[in-house]
């Protein structure tokens, strides 16, 4: 069992560590986790998502660091990136020679290495887990567990020109791997980056990842964090993002969920200043006996910001969708304008959606709205397109194609973009011409 696992390899993980300023929080991190231990679906937020699966296995704590991933294995997970930074993970471990790193005039760092370096203690003091809620069993495992994963700090008034792809693989396991990544990314007034995340599993044995990302934007700066979730059946992904703005700043997190057995991604946005504007657009296309579970929060705290949340999903075969999405607002946040939609399809029988939007608001001059629709395709809309000799398999494509569609207008990496639509002609089992 995973939690016995956890709290007897503590000692040993920590003794792996060479440096010691989070020891001290890193012990209380996973005394609070023995307190409240693993949800349940007696849990209202894992009502409608059991993961019992992943927390009954065995995991081995300390990965192999050892690989043989080659380079065409790699360009095959590329974007057509010629112009991107990447920067890979293998087992966890930072691989210089697989990533092309150009970034100037900002701090990046690999997590682990960031913890051992005493020049940048202030920092982490300064941010390390300031917004990353405490009450949770996922959060407090990863604060006691973290390792992997990267810094970036971008300076005041940096444009960051080329997007940054991360990659998390993980190859030559023999056991069923367990990984505690932690991202952190400051972006200072004015500047502006924009990040993909992807994990990738190549082995056949199971891996669980639990990971947790804060992101702080400062006023008039721009970070877009965009996450392709695209696994093979035999991983696990547990993700936790937190993004706190402050005045005029714009942030973004797009999430994309086409695999891996069990997703669920738990998304917070603090907004904390006036005139903010934060933006959730997801795409979830999955099949066979898959989940991909979504919940965000968005916190009005300041009058005169916007929020927009747009989240389409596709479910085939034995699949379970759930998508909850809350929206709050503080008395003193007048002039908020919040959105949230959430809407899906259902292709076979057997697929599910739990869907269950929110607003809680405490303040009287405000625009806000929500909905969920559930439902299959447009029967007409079908006939119209076999009627002009197009096939129902491609009929069906295109009417789905055009409901993710608009998901994904406010992605500016062109790549990106086209990817995210191979993707989805691939899922759909079909070829479209774009």
């Amino acid at each position: 069992m995973l939690s016995e696992q956890i709290l007897n390899n503590h000692s040993e993980f920590l003794s792996t560590l060479r440096h010691r300023f989070l020891d001290e929080t890193r012990v209380e991190a996973l005394g609070k986790f023995a307190q409240i231990g693993f949800p349940t679906k007696k849990d209202e937020e894992y009502k409608y998502t059991n993961i019992k699966e992943i927390i009954e296995k065995d995991y081995n704590f300390f990965p192999k660091e050892s690989h043989n991933i080659t380079k065409e294995q790699l360009d095959e997970l590329h974007l057509g990136e010629e112009n991107f930074d990447w920067i890979v993970f293998v087992n966890g471990v930072l691989h210089k020679e697989l990533s092309k790193i150009s970034i100037e005039n900002a701090e990046f760092l690999s997590f682990n290495y960031a913890l051992n370096d005493e020049n940048h203690k202030d920092v982490f003091d300064k941010y390390f887990n300031t917004i990353a809620a405490k009450d949770l069993a996922f959060t407090n495992l990863n604060q006691a567990y973290c390792k992997y994963g990267f810094f970036l700090k971008v300076p005041k008034n940096v444009v960051i020109e080329k997007p940054i792809h991360v990659f998390y693989l993980s190859q030559n396991q023999e056991e069923n791997t367990f990984y505690n990544t932690r991202n952190l990314l400051i972006v200072e007034d004015g500047a502006k980056v924009e990040v993909i995340e992807s994990h990738h599993n190549f082995d056949e044995t199971y891996v669980f990842t639990n990971s947790v990302t804060e992101i702080f934007t400062y006023p008039n700066a721009k970070a877009d964090w965009h996450k392709l979730q695209n696994d093979n059946d035999t991983s696990y992904l547990v993700d936790h993002t937190f993004a706190k703005q402050e005045r005029d700043s714009l942030t973004t997190v797009n999430t994309f969920s086409f695999g891996g057995k069990i997703v669920r991604n738990n998304l917070d946005f603090i907004q904390n200043g006036s005139n903010i504007n934060s933006f959730m657009n997801g795409i979830t296309i999955i099949g066979k006996e898959q989940l991909v579970d979504h919940h965000t929060a968005v916190h009005h705290n300041q009058p005169n910001c916007e929020s927009y949340q747009n989240y389409k999903g596709i479910f085939k075969d034995k699949s379970h969708g759930v998508f909850n999405g809350k929206v709050f607002v503080d008395k003193i946040a007048q002039k908020t304008n919040a959105y949230q939609q959430n809407n899906n399809v259902l292709l076979s029988e057997g697929a599910t959606i739990d869907t269950k939007p929110q607003l809680e608001i405490f303040a009287d001059d405000v625009k806000c709205s929500h909905g969920c629709t559930v439902g299959q395709l447009n029967e007409d809309a079908l006939f119209y397109l076999r009627a002009r000799g197009i096939s129902k398999k491609e009929a069906q494509a295109l009417l789905l194609f055009a409901f993710a569609n608009d998901a994904m207008q406010n992605i500016d990496i062109e790549p990106l973009k086209e990817k995210i639509s191979k993707l989805l002609t691939e899922k759909l089992e079909v070829s479209i011409e774009f």
